[in-house]
């Protein structure tokens, strides 16, 4: 009796952790092992301002390239009511809907979030009830949704709401699961999501499907050279040369957030990480690659920083991939 139910288990757990693989036997994380961002589209004010219009052939693209997840920043707070009830704009909703259903039909784990809710981060007790309202909206719209469709609590949480996130975020956590008590929630520290407010994060601790998120972007000298939204920005011309010091920086910091996923026993999804268009493209390559295959040695599943803007690894213009970023996320083996 105790061997068939030791082998049952077993059995769950390895259909468990293939669930979006898609025949990808290497190790993933509840699914996910290599994912990009379509960014600087639905997390623009509206779709298409910031120059990216999602196309529905972009999740097959992706799917075809090798990768088995995608994230899609979505700025909800830009089409839902200043005021209660806060209702979310119907043809938004329609809209997200048809792109989660173009990823979910190329068997894509996909994650949306809440992207640049810049009023919650200005003004954290005065958006609350908001930010509950549009999460109590999105989990009833999504609950019968597959369980390949991840929501992810809020992007980089910073500034004066970083005194409240631990609060904010258990209580939409409480908010989701009254009609998603299973799905698969993603939630990162405050600090932008970065690995030093790790120490200071706190999760529900009897939740089990919550993945942690951080972000990386070191050096910043190097990845955000000549970034115009960045003040003052690095200067241009930074090559990363993949030297033993700089490369032990790199690993230096994500054992960090290792350490204490182990401590927390806690699963780690480095939720964004890449190098601006500005870097040269040798470096930018070298770079991206070894940050990579760094999250993998650790079990830690990844998602590009982006798909086809100013981090592009495809080029929308060509319509076609950039090799040498494309290589370094997914590598011919």
């Amino acid at each position: 009796m105790k061997k068939s139910i030791i082998l049952y288990i077993i059995v769950l757990s390895l259909i468990f952790m293939t669930a979006c693989n898609d025949g990808n036997t290497e190790r993933s994380v509840f699914g996910m092992r290599r994912g990009i961002n379509i960014g600087n589209a639905l997390e623009a004010p509206n779709e298409g301002e910031w120059g990216v219009t999602v196309k529905d052939e972009y999740f097959k693209i992706i799917k075809d390239a090798g990768f088995d997840t995608v994230r899609i920043p979505i700025k909800w707070s830009a089409h839902a009511m200043a005021d209660p009830p806060y209702t979310i704009d119907k043809a938004f909703f329609d809209r997200i809907d048809h792109l989660v259903n173009q990823s979910l039909e190329q068997k894509l784990c996909t994650i949306i979030n809440i992207h640049h809710f810049d009023e919650l981060v200005k003004d954290p007790e005065a958006q609350k009830e908001r930010f509950l309202s549009i999460w109590q909206q999105i989990a009833e719209h999504y609950k019968n949704y597959p369980d390949k469709l991840y929501f992810e609590i809020l992007n980089e949480p910073n500034g004066a709401l970083d005194q409240y996130w631990n609060d904010y975020l258990a209580e939409a956590v409480e908010v989701i699961r009254k009609s998603n008590p299973d799905r698969i929630l993603i939630a990162g520290p405050g600090n932008w999501n970065g690995i030093s407010a790790l120490e200071n994060f706190e999760i529900p601790e009897d939740d089990k499907n919550i993945i942690v998120t951080f972000h990386y972007y070191n050096p910043f000298w190097f990845t955000h050279q000549g970034a115009e939204w960045v003040n003052p920005s690095p200067p241009v011309g930074k090559e990363w040369e993949g030297t033993d010091d700089q490369k032990q920086f790199i690993e230096d910091e994500i054992l960090k957030a290792v350490d204490w996923a182990k401590e927390h026993n806690r699963q780690l999804f480095m939720g964004e990480f890449g190098a601006y268009s500005k870097a040269d493209m040798e470096s930018r390559a070298k770079w991206t690659s070894f940050v990579a295959r760094t999250a993998e040695k650790y079990d830690i599943a990844w998602a590009y920083w982006e798909f086809c803007s100013g981090f592009g690894a495809y080029d929308p213009v060509l319509n076609q991939w950039r090799e040498p970023l494309l290589q370094a996320l997914v590598p011919s083996e």
